[in-house]
């Protein structure tokens, strides 16, 4: 099925189990979990036989895939989906999920319908809403799911229904674009040629008085205005002939209406440039692995008899993201360490292939988690990454120090003459010490590039000083005096290979810091990165919102709804306070999160140094004791 990364044709989304109620299909979600880039989710709902799916078919850039019915049998069941890259968003996927025809009477269950249209409105970031002929009050009474989006789908937790604010749909729902097939009038008010817009935004147009029937014919139209900040519409004339109609997957582009292909191509455009990537609450950007959680979540509320809730939906996505987030992130890091790193290697070249497989990881794992607003999960990241990456550097001092220990058979001569006795005469000494200087720095210019051989060598010198007195006592060619000078000229070539030591361990150590100083450094700018970028999806959300409320209150001004005015205002008073208090208090969030971050990295770094040195040291006395 998947081609390329991405699907070849549609599969099921959402289906009926065997006892009629709604479930996640495994192959589906299994497709979604492998898409680890932003999605573009458009879905296209309306009431069977209007030809919902050719649309769908035409932004995936095919001319069959999602089933056409030509009968009066509603052809798809539950919502189906189909991935595919992005035409204009680099790095982003477009999903397509086409629903199951509302309104066929042989399913006999209403509620069916409703939360199929519900999940399509919770799914995705564009809804297309597609109907025939015109658009009237008996079309609109036809959406009158819309009208029941507030009593199955909560916002808030801890809102009841009178609690849930129109400003809080309209900042979560998607935007809406209205599809009207078949159409055959004149786009005109009066003699005034109109926009598909105007005329749409003249279909909702509310009637003053509040009689019953008035309400009844207000009721949708007030629920579109309030619930989608972004209304577009389409008006498309009818694609070809009755009898062609009946095989429109058979139909080549000669086929159909030219004024029909014109509109259906900016159609298509529309959602290409227009389609946001689907965010949650917050302004988190989601994955594809994210979208397939966030289904289930929302489908096992509905099976459970529950409102599915956006808040708690968050924060059941945000868990299973964000642990899984960490996981794929830190095995990122180790698939990138173990396939570069050829230890034993120089710690600063090791310290830049751990800063490139680091911050793969890190972008990673920002891109799959959300909600991580304590940062919980970024910093068990930091220290998981910490611990493996001292595992790899301890690796890298052992790695050395086989290497150096390997080395150390050029005094096997040496030792050889010690074991023949070769070096107990007079003269001895200076034949024995002529030749450990010799083999000295015949073992340093095969070890230069290791990160432990200064280290192995004062080990092995250290082992050898005992051998030495020995002989220097043995040696009666030398005076008392000569030895003793040459017993402090002895300690002292062990004192200054020690401090050769100690430099290289501190070379380690420095080494060491500046890998976690970096490492924090690019733990706090991929978090200010991710902050700013949510802060500025939410600033986009409520401006959006804010120009949508004002629209329409100036449209209830002209008409005198003095009472509907009074609500807007102060919904408008409030989101305003809103966004200024989110403007005030960036700075202070962004504070408290990277000191939070700070104090992760005060407790980890410090006991990351000692630990790599000690246990580096650790290794070349294993080796003597």
């Amino acid at each position: 099925m998947a081609c390329g990364g991405f699907m070849s044709a549609p599969v099921c989304l959402i289906e009926n189990d065997e006892n009629e109620k709604l479930r996640v299909r495994k192959q589906a979600k299994d497709i979604l979990d492998g898409i680890k880039e932003p999605v573009v989710v458009v879905s296209v709902v309306g009431l069977y036989r209007t030809g919902k799916s050719y649309l769908m078919n035409r932004l995936a850039g095919q001319q069959s895939g999602f089933a056409l019915g030509s009968t009066i049998e509603s052809k798809t069941k539950g919502i189906w989906m189909w991935c595919v890259p992005h035409p204009n968003k680099k790095g982003h996927t477009l999903v397509l999920l086409d629903t199951e025809g509302l309104g066929d009477v042989k399913k006999g269950d209403e509620k069916h319908d409703t939360w199929i249209f519900c999940l399509a409105v919770l799914l995705s970031s564009t809804l297309v809403y597609n109907s025939l002929g015109v658009i009237d009050n008996m079309a609109l009474e036809k959406l009158h799911y819309i009208t029941e989006l507030t009593e199955n789908i909560r916002v808030k937790a801890d809102a009841s229904q009178d609690e849930d604010d129109s400003t809080d749909y309209m900042r979560v729902f998607p935007s809406f674009v209205w599809a009207v097939r078949d159409f055959t009038l004149e786009l005109k008010m009066g003699d005034k040629p109109i926009t598909s817009d105007e005329y749409l935004e003249s279909a909702l147009t509310l009637k003053s008085g509040n009689s019953a029937l008035i309400e009844q014919f207000n009721l949708p139209r007030r629920c579109l205005l309030q619930f989608f900040a972004v209304r577009k519409c389409f008006v498309f004339p009818r694609p070809a002939s009755t009898q062609d109609m009946r095989r429109m997957e058979e139909l080549t582009v000669k086929d159909l209406d030219s004024e029909f292909l014109e509109q259906a191509n900016t159609f298509c455009h529309y959602i290409y440039d227009n389609a946001d990537p689907k965010t949650v609450r917050g302004g988190c950007t989601i994955t594809g692995s994210a979208l397939g959680n966030l289904a289930e979540v929302y489908v096992e509320a509905i099976r459970s008899g529950k409102v599915p809730c956006l808040e708690n939906a968050v924060v059941s996505l945000a868990k299973i993201q964000n642990v899984r987030a960490v996981d794929q992130a830190l095995e990122t890091y180790m698939t990138d360490m173990l396939s570069t790193a050829q230890l034993p290697m120089d710690p600063a070249d090791l310290a830049n292939i751990h800063t490139v497989a680091e911050k793969k990881a890190i972008e990673g794992f920002i891109t799959m988690s959300f909600n991580d607003n304590d940062q919980i999960y970024q910093k068990e990241l930091m220290g998981k990454i910490y611990d493996e990456y001292q595992q790899i550097c301890q690796q890298n001092q052992e790695e050395s120090v086989t290497k150096c220990k390997a080395v150390l058979q050029v005094f096997n001569k040496l030792e050889k003459g010690i074991s023949n006795g070769l070096y107990l005469k007079p003269g001895g000494y200076r034949q024995y010490k002529d030749m450990l200087a010799q083999l000295t720095e015949k073992y340093r210019a095969r070890t230069r590039s290791q990160i432990m051989s200064e280290e192995v060598l004062s080990k092995f010198l250290k082992a050898k000083e005992k051998v030495g007195n020995m002989i220097l006592q043995a040696d009666q060619s030398l005076s008392a005096a000569e030895q003793e000078q040459e017993v402090q000229r002895l300690k002292n070539e062990i004192l200054k290979q020690r401090q050769r030591g100690l430099k290289e361990q501190n070379r380690l150590q420095k080494q060491a810091f500046k890998d976690m100083q970096r490492t924090h450094d690019e733990h706090v700018n991929q978090i200010v990165r991710q902050m700013e970028r949510e802060q500025e999806r939410m600033r986009k959300d409520n401006e959006r919102v804010l120009k949508a409320k004002l629209k329409e209150k100036d449209a209830l001004l002209q008409k005198g709804f003095d009472q509907e005015v009074s609500r807007l205002q102060r919904q408008i008073d409030c989101l305003r306070s809103e966004m200024d208090n989110e403007e005030k208090s960036k700075p202070s969030r962004i504070t408290r999160v990277l000191d939070g971050v700070s104090a992760a990295a005060e407790i980890i770094v410090p006991s990351f140094v000692p630990k790599l040195i000690d246990r580096g040291v650790s290794a070349v006395a294993k080796w003597f004791s």
